[in-house]
Parts: C-alpha cells; sequence; structure tokens
C-alpha cells in the first residue's frame, strides 16, 4: 500500500471523499504552510491565522463529499482562506476594536494606494478621497500617481523642487491613509484588491 504523502492528489481526495482520516491529514500537511503563510500576509496575526486555517480544515472535512476529485485542491483551499479573511476585513471595517488591530499593520505593508486606481470599481470613490486633498496635493498626485509623469517632469510643469513633489506625494500618501481608515467601503475595497496581489 501507497504511503499517503506519495500519492497523487487525485487518488488522495478520493480516499478523502471517502472519509479516510489519514487522508485528510495528509491534506492538510501538505497545504497547512502555504495557507498560513498567505494569511499572515493579510492579516499580520498568528492568532487569528491560526483560527482561520482550523476554520478552513473544519470546513473542508464538513464538505468532503462535494469536493471535485477531478480539480486541483490548492484554489479550492485558498478561495476559502481569502473569503474566511475577507470576513475579517469586513468586521474591521465596522468594529473599532478589529480596525485598530489590522489597519495599521496592514499599512506598514501596503502603502502605494495609487494602485487601487488601476480598478475600475474604485475610481469613483478613490476620487472623492483625492477631492479631499490640497489643491497642490491633488494636482500633483494626479500627475504623478495617475497620469504617470515623473517628478521631474512634474517640478518642471509646476516650477518646484523635485523634492517639494516627493513632499506633496508623501503627505497626501498619509491623508489618503487617514481618510480610508475611517471609510468601511473604502477599507473593504481596499482589502479585495489586497487579495489580488496576494493569492496565488
Amino acid at each position: 500500500m501507497k504511503s499517503y504523502h506519495t500519492i497523487d492528489e487525485k487518488e488522495l481526495l478520493v480516499r478523502f471523499r471517502e472519509g479516510n482520516k489519514s487522508a485528510f491529514e495528509e491534506i492538510y500537511n501538505r497545504y497547512k504552510i502555504k495557507l498560513t503563510g498567505n494569511l499572515l500576509r493579510m492579516l499580520k496575526s498568528r492568532e487569528l491565522v491560526e483560527d482561520v486555517i482550523q476554520d478552513i480544515f473544519m470546513s473542508l472535512w464538513m464538505n468532503r463529499k462535494s469536493i471535485d476529485t477531478e480539480r486541483s485542491l490548492k484554489p479550492y483551499l485558498f478561495r476559502i482562506a481569502a473569503n474566511k479573511a475577507k470576513h475579517i476585513f469586513r468586521k474591521a471595517a465596522n468594529e473599532q476594536k478589529f480596525k485598530n488591530f489590522l489597519l495599521p499593520h496592514w499599512q506598514e505593508d501596503y502603502n502605494h494606494i495609487e494602485e487601487l486606481f488601476n480598478h475600475r470599481e474604485n475610481k469613483e470613490l478613490l476620487q472623492s478621497l483625492l477631492d479631499k486633498l490640497s489643491p497642490q496635493q491633488k494636482t500633483i498626485y494626479t500627475l504623478c500617481k495617475i497620469e504617470g509623469k515623473s517628478y521631474r517632469e512634474v517640478s518642471e510643469a509646476l516650477q518646484i523642487s523635485e523634492t517639494t513633489v516627493n513632499t506633496h506625494i508623501r503627505n497626501a500618501n498619509v491623508v489618503l491613509r487617514d481618510l480610508t481608515a475611517k471609510d468601511p467601503e473604502f477599507l473593504s475595497g481596499m482589502f479585495g484588491l489586497f487579495l489580488i496581489f496576494n493569492l496565488p
């Protein structure tokens, strides 16, 4: 009889669907580390990640009979992980306790708010946030981050130094991050984009 860690995934899933606990343990061992690493990048809390991992595999076991043995299990597991993590961020967007914990960690690693402009569903909301910047910040931010002009091009066009351009961009990012922390809808939208960049 083959060792479970050497059999291919299709055969493993067939046995898992039948309720074989050794097959379940092998699936757990194959995917736990990958799921944990990905969730840690999103949630920044080992305690939260451990809870999510437990929920994922409990859900997998409870729904084992619906598993398609002809398909790779990896996308299915990561989709469950993404949905559970998104639920946590939605909770964070509406509960101050969770927001205070998660948002600072999220902001440390994801400071490129301008990347959200590449996604059509966020443009209107982002534009409303840009309108809250000072006129000079909005102009410089739009030129650099939306139109893609270099700091030198903007400095020459506006007749200001590149250092001044950089300062305005940095200050605008601070303002935008502060605004998003107060906007549950936008926080949820940012998390959706964060998933796009972090899921395998």
